[in-house]
């Protein structure tokens, strides 16, 4: 690589993670290197780039002007390497992937095992988040692509749809509608209520609200299993996405809801057409991998 471009590339990794010793962890370097090249940068261009003191670094007046054309340039150099590595056979590269724990689960890795097989040369950087965070992530920079929840909380991200993700009721074995059909709506407000929910309003709460279901929320986490181990010593009841419940092997009942309800999930970029040839190519087996099911 390029030693002014390894430069740029200890600036911006510095400046994503707030810490010389992230950046240095990510980019195999050691943290007195990076330094030493942010402070070559400086040098280089007598204009100071970043503040160091106990709250870590962040970037000068002159950084934030300067940051999204460097930026610019490494990711460019990124899609240059994916050309000339696609020339050649090679397929290396990053692939950075912001998503929430049920695709993390029960989706990325059947798709991951696959790529992997005819490319086995890419790395892969899964950060897990909730929505808010992700679709930051994405907006930042931080990964190549989202799974966000749909309608997208920005204007500015390009989507696309991936599918819809049934949300059903779990119940304690010994409920009283546990040999029910169909769940009544209104029941959901009779009983003790374990909410999955971190930072925004979550998506069981909204269609809740929706529907004029009020129900009592005695416990809220953003931990799908925590909350399938409180139904399950008949704390309450909850709502979750099917997608979870795929392997899940607690001793509970799962109800379909009378008036059915859903998520929908999507796949977001930034701009998809800057994206490079590493993560297009897995982009098309995630595509290919949801009409197979």
């Amino acid at each position: 690589m390029d030693m002014n471009i390894q430069k740029y590339m200890a600036f911006i990794k510095t400046v994503e993670y707030k810490s010389f010793t992230k950046a240095a962890e990510v980019l195999n370097y050691s943290q007195s290197g990076i330094s030493r090249m942010i402070a070559d940068l400086e040098k280089e261009w007598n204009i100071s780039l970043l503040e160091r003191g106990k709250f870590g670094v962040r970037l000068t007046s002159e950084g934030v002007k300067l940051y999204p054309f460097i930026k610019s340039v490494c990711r460019e150099y990124e899609k240059l390497q994916g050309e000339v590595e696609e020339i050649n056979g090679l397929e290396s590269g990053l692939i950075r992937i912001g998503t929430f724990s049920s695709i993390a689960t029960y989706r990325l890795p059947n798709v991951i095992k696959k790529f992997r097989k005819d490319y086995p040369n890419i790395e892969y950087e899964i950060l897990l988040g909730d929505y808010t965070e992700i679709e930051k992530w994405i907006m930042d920079g931080r990964v190549d692509f989202g799974f966000i929840r749909l309608p997208a909380m920005s204007t500015n991200l390009e989507i696309e749809f991936l599918e819809r993700d049934r949300l059903l009721v779990i119940l304690p074995e010994d409920h009283p509608l546990a040999n029910c059909d169909k769940f009544p709506m209104e029941r959901l407000a009779d009983d003790s209520f374990m909410l999955l929910e971190k930072g925004e309003k979550s998506d069981i709460a909204k269609i809740l609200e929706e529907n004029g279901v009020k129900p009592k929320v005695d416990f809220t986490t953003w931990d799908d299993y925590a909350i399938m181990s409180m139904v399950e010593s008949g704390l309450g009841i909850s709502i979750i996405p099917e997608l979870i419940m795929k392997r899940a092997s607690y001793n509970i009942v799962v109800k379909e809801l009378e008036k059915p309800m859903y998520r929908e999930i999507g796949m977001a970029f930034r701009d998809k057409k800057n994206t490079t040839k590493a993560v297009e190519k897995f982009l098309s087996y995630i595509r290919k991998g949801n009409k197979s099911k």
